[in-house]
């Protein structure tokens, strides 16, 4: 897979540890690398407490780096100026998991949207900012007069929609929607998946898209970086992350992911991960996967997995994909699908 569109955002080895005290750091991210590019939806997935939001969080610079670079159209921001910085936070938003606490209550929508226009002098005029503030609520399936109206007398999708407008407000480039649907109904969900890709069809964006349902980035993403305790453990295709999956990882979360059809459902084999996520900060040696892998090896314990490139564009860290481990073990490396 050759992709001829232009990368508008490059990660490089960026890593987020906290210090905890006594000593202690946790790792929530963990020397990530990918490339986002120009138009295309990159969804990162991952089970709870993987580090994926705090990801999202360092990528847009809320949180400070610890290390690596995070490239936006080729400048590095957390090298930016203030004045760089605030140019550059009109092209990359965000969209935050809980539309409850996201908004301030005590704000008007109207008071909401038009606050990062205000804060930019997007429009001198007032009739011409509230012009825009209608416009926006449109666009995600508003009317003007949901304006005055206060974050509480709305819906969770409704709310989540005025999250969506105050990311727009700016004209960026570039979302970083984290987790926007799971605190929603499900019925909701489908709604807002749905505004996303019109929205990104209308105004040529870019998405990473920040969710632990893997069904659900599938249908909304081009590309899928998988993510376990900090670090990538696979990335490429939506459609070939499903087709042929080579990290035992992905193959568990997909395993897990309910098949509509009663009689495959019930004849198929879930893959059960035993034990509990380790904790970042006192992550396992190795691989960090290894102490819930149910084909660990003695290797496991002591390299870590280069990220190789198996297909085109079909990237995994996992010693059973490298054939010179797998050599040295006396093992020969196999895809998923025939272990």
């Amino acid at each position: 897979m050759t992709q001829s569109k232009p990368v508008l955002l490059s990660v490089r080895n960026l890593k987020r540890h906290f210090d905890v005290g006594k000593g202690k750091t946790l790792k929530a991210v963990d020397g990530l690398s990918f490339d986002v590019y120009q138009g295309e939806t990159f969804g990162l997935v991952g089970e709870s407490g993987c580090g994926k939001s705090t990801a999202g969080r360092t990528i847009l610079g809320l949180y400070n780096n610890t290390d690596g670079e995070v490239l936006f159209e080729g400048q590095d921001i957390h090298q930016m100026t203030d004045k760089e910085r605030k140019t550059f936070l009109k092209k990359m938003q965000m969209v935050f998991q809980d539309p409850y606490a996201s908004l301030n209550p005590r704000s008007t929508v109207y008071e909401i949207i038009a606050e990062p226009m205000e804060i930019h002098g997007m429009y001198k005029n007032k009739k011409d900012l509230r012009n825009r503030v209608n416009e926006l609520l449109e666009d995600v399936g508003l009317n003007r007069d949901h304006a005055n109206r206060y974050p509480h007398e709305f819906s969770g999708g409704q709310r989540q929609r005025i999250g969506i407008a105050r990311a727009l407000a700016l004209d960026p480039d570039f979302i970083i929607a984290d987790e926007p649907i799971s605190a929603l109904d499900v019925s909701v969900q489908a709604q807002v998946v749905k505004l996303f890709q019109r929205l990104q069809r209308e105004k040529g964006l870019t998405y990473l898209f920040i969710a632990h349902d893997l069904s659900m980035v599938k249908y909304i993403s081009d590309r899928i970086g998988v993510m376990y305790l900090g670090h990538l453990v696979e990335l490429t295709t939506s459609d070939q992350l499903y087709k042929k999956p080579l990290h035992p990882y992905t193959e568990a979360l997909l395993s897990a992911i309910p098949i509509p059809d009663p009689d495959i459902e019930e004849a198929r084999e879930r893959i059960l991960l035993e034990g509990e996520l380790p904790s970042p900060i006192d992550p396992p040696s190795g691989c960090v996967f290894r102490t819930r892998c149910p084909y660990a090896m003695g290797v496991c314990a002591e390299r870590t997995p280069r990220w190789l490139e198996k297909d085109e564009g079909h990237f995994v860290a996992c010693h059973l994909h490298d054939e010179e481990i797998m050599q040295e073990a006396g093992v020969r490396a196999e895809p998923a699908a025939v272990r």
